[in-house]
Order: structure tokens, then C-alpha cells, then sequence
């Protein structure tokens, strides 16, 4: 079985693919066509630090969609800011 591959977006470089979408709706199938794996993993690191730091709740609405837009921004924007508390010290590699 030949392994799907996606130029992924987040890393700059060809990447093994998502198997399937990992988030709903329009923004879930941009990722899957455009983001990697590992690009996805990194995602999940940087949210988790936006949870934790700004104290969020995934199930509140206004909350999610704050998320939302970071993960846009994470891979369609800039990147995404590291809250200030942890910017200095730590790295997503």
C-alpha cells in the first residue's frame, strides 16, 4: 500500500497525508488536502497551550470559535502567537 502524501502547508515540504478530515466542515477538508500529519500534531500541541493558558473550555461556543480561528491562522495565516507566558520557552519542534 503506497503511503498518501499532501505538501503540506505547516512544514513547507511534502508530508505523509491525514487520513481523514480532522475537523468539520470547510476548514477540515482545507486541512486534509493541505496539511500533514506531523503538521497536524503540532496543531494539537499549540492548542493544547491555548487551552491551558487562556483557561478555555472546548465545549463553550465562544471558546471553540476563538479556537477555530487560531487553527485557521495556525495554518493559513501566521502561524499563530504563543500566548506570552510561555513564548520564551517553548518550541513545537
Amino acid at each position: 500500500m503506497t503511503q498518501k502524501v499532501v505538501e503540506c502547508v505547516r512544514l513547507k515540504k511534502q508530508a505523509e497525508a491525514l487520513a481523514k478530515a480532522p475537523y468539520p466542515g470547510e476548514l477540515g477538508l482545507k486541512i486534509l488536502q493541505q496539511v500533514s500529519k506531523q503538521g497536524w500534531q503540532e496543531w494539537l500541541k499549540f492548542q493544547t497551550i491555548l487551552i491551558n493558558e487562556n483557561k478555555l473550555s472546548p465545549i463553550n461556543p465562544k471558546d471553540r470559535a476563538f479556537l477555530e480561528q487560531q487553527m485557521d491562522n495556525f495554518f493559513f495565516g501566521d502561524g499563530g502567537k504563543m500566548p506570552a507566558a510561555v513564548a520564551p520557552v517553548v518550541t513545537l519542534s
